[in-house]
């Protein structure tokens, strides 16, 4: 009787993991999320800063790598001094004061991070404008932000010299960190080069708490133009962490080749302050030099995006593809072929598949391993988060007879929102409070709730593991960018002969996400002028946000309020032997558009022909 009354509830324990096996590494995650709330909490009664945690790095292991860059390393005293530098050079300029929001259009490089550094410790937030775009779009981003003054990169002055009688038209402020001879814009890099390494004083920041704006990431969301998410200083505390609950160490050296005005590549740099790694920096991501750079800067940890991964996998095998030092990878988009692939080749490496956004108050985070998924629904998590029914044709949630929206069952695709709180605050876009209501969701599980729409659709399976299926709305994503169709729509209407455009993802066999295609209706009279529809493309679009096909139509359906009808036209994508309508492809090699052709499709489907 002893015995059975020790073995019974081992029996018990053993019977309940059985049937719950997830259970306890759920609840550890949860208690290092909690442990982590309780963090901030504290913090935010002592208002102390990702700075504070900075300047605490830099006075313990002051000669710590910080930075790796090509052939050079930077330590936390470097940082400081090179950022003080900065500092004192935007004080001494004039242009910048204590609490001024500045903009940053510079690529992946030290000088960025010594840059924002230096408007923090000046208490200014500071706007990432993404260095891929130009014109138009440029202007439209920085004009967001409500700066005066704006600092730009060396090899990036000639895109801001397109738009600079408009931006002295406004009495902005450009400084150049270029040995610049042009009138109007400053030699910033001399002004820093002539300035104190010295400390400013602290009280220069003094107004800053942990509610202040810390930075704004540009994202399209799901409504349309690029518009400025306010991240404070507390959810750059939280961002930080996010590699700490991934399972990196301070020993740990991080490797860092996605864009730093990217929230998931500002988090390399924050997570290194928190966390105290080693950031290997990379100025641009390159699939030829991964492996080697890996090796070069005994890198354990990466960050990554979906393409990333496949990019890798889909280099030619090495002898040494499994000479590395690399144990764990963290990031998003990863397609679960692609996982299994990565693993199988490269070998044993732990990936953590999240899901976040710019704009969002919450993450998710597959903690388990569970291949391609994005994370896990627990009851641990309450209402915080859940996935709703969601009218795909209508483009809006199904609610019931009471105006409640309806739960979607597991195994059904339901659109994912996240409950706006009190601890769990919507910060929403700088300067936009239109676009800002059009991102919540009221009346969602009962009366006077408020959730935020983050405009994904995803899958629920038994187990509670959450599968990202899809974007809803007017964006879709297209190597690790969202892509805005009503911007790119606006671009294609500048050609001469376009009457109307309509733009959507398609999905491409091998493809991350989706790609651009759009539907054009011609003005009366005219013929599809190829030249110049490629030539506003070009000029006026980033790479990725380049419709890769085109489709000419004589009209368009529409919706009973005049919106286009898309769902039809991205299930019928891009074949020529299925569509009567004349298809176009974007020919990167000849710059032009030239007609699709069954040989031209087959060589895309194939993937001979990379997108």
């Amino acid at each position: 009787m002893f015995l059975l009354w020790i073995a019974l509830p081992a029996v018990l324990c053993l019977a309940f993991l059985f049937r719950f096996p997830y259970f306890i590494q759920d609840v550890q995650h949860f208690i290092k999320k909690l442990t982590l709330v309780r963090r901030i909490s504290k913090f935010m009664q002592s208002n102390y800063t990702l700075l504070d945690r900075f300047l605490e790095r830099v006075e313990t292991h002051p000669h710590k790598p910080f930075i790796l860059f090509n052939d050079e390393t930077f330590t936390f005293k470097d940082a400081d001094e090179l950022s003080n530098k900065a500092a004192r050079a935007f004080l001494r300029s004039g242009c910048v004061k204590e609490g001024d929001t500045v903009t940053l259009f510079h690529r992946n490089e030290p000088m960025f991070v010594w840059l924002w550094l230096a408007l923090v410790k000046l208490g200014c937030p500071v706007a990432f404008l993404n260095y891929n775009i130009r014109s138009k779009s440029l202007l439209l981003c920085f004009n967001r932000s409500g700066a005066k003054t704006l600092v730009v990169g060396r090899d990036l002055q000639d895109a801001v010299e397109e738009v600079l009688p408009t931006l002295l038209e406004q009495r902005v402020t450009v400084l150049s960190l270029a040995d610049s001879k042009t009138d109007g814009i400053q030699n910033f890099a001399d002004q820093m080069s002539e300035a104190s390494s010295e400390p400013v004083p602290k009280d220069l920041r003094s107004h800053v708490t942990l509610l202040s704006p810390g930075v704004y990431i540009y994202t399209s969301g799901t409504t349309g133009l690029p518009k400025a998410a306010v991240m404070t200083h507390s959810r750059l505390w939280n961002l930080s962490w996010s590699l700490e609950l991934g399972g990196a160490t301070f020993d740990d050296v991080l490797y860092v080749t996605l864009p730093l005005y990217h929230s998931i590549g500002l988090a390399g740099i924050v997570a290194g302050i928190n966390g105290g790694f080693t950031v290997a920096l990379k100025s641009t991501f390159s699939a030829s030099q991964f492996w080697d750079d890996c090796r070069k800067y005994n890198v354990t940890v990466i960050l990554y995006i979906g393409e990333i991964m496949r990019y890798l996998c889909n280099k030619p095998k090495k002898l040494n593809d499994r000479s590395h030092s690399l144990r764990l990878a963290i990031g998003n988009g990863m397609r679960a072929d692609v996982w299994r692939e990565f693993l199988k080749r490269f070998g044993n490496i732990r990936i953590t598949e999240s899901y976040g956004g710019s704009e969002l108050n919450f993450a998710l985070s597959n903690y388990v391993g569970k291949i391609g998924s994005v994370g896990r629904h627990t009851f641990l998590n309450g209402r915080l988060y859940g996935l709703i029914k969601y009218d795909v044709y209508n483009g809006e949630p199904v609610r019931d007879s009471s105006g409640l929206c309806v739960a979607a069952a597991k195994g059904e695709p339901g659109l994912l929102v996240s409950r706006i709180t009190q601890r769990a605050k919507f910060y929403g876009y700088l300067g936009d409070p239109e676009q800002t209501e059009k991102k919540k969701l009221h009346d969602v599980f009962e009366k006077g709730d408020v959730y935020i729409n983050t405009g994904d659709l995803m899958r629920k399976d038994e187990d509670n593991f959450l599968y990202f299926l899809d974007r809803t709305g007017d964006t879709f994503r297209c190597k690790g960018e969202n892509v805005s169709t009503m911007e790119v729509g606006d671009v294609m209407t500048l050609a001469h002969c376009i009457k109307e455009a309509c733009v959507y993802g398609v999905q491409v066999p091998g493809q991350e996400g989706r790609v651009g295609m759009a539907a054009l209706a011609l003005r009366d009279g005219q013929m599809f002028d190829s030249t110049d529809v490629w030539q506003h493309v070009k000029n006026l679009l980033p790479d990725y946000a380049r419709p890769r096909f085109l489709r000419i139509q004589s009209s368009f359906d529409v919706t009973g309020t005049f919106k286009h009808t898309k769902l039809k036209l991205r299930e019928e994508g891009f074949n020529p032997n299925q569509i009567t309508d004349t298809l176009y492809f974007l020919d990167k090699e000849a710059q032009n558009y030239v007609p699709l052709t069954s040989e031209i499709f087959n060589s895309i489907t194939s993937g001979e022909i990379q997108m």
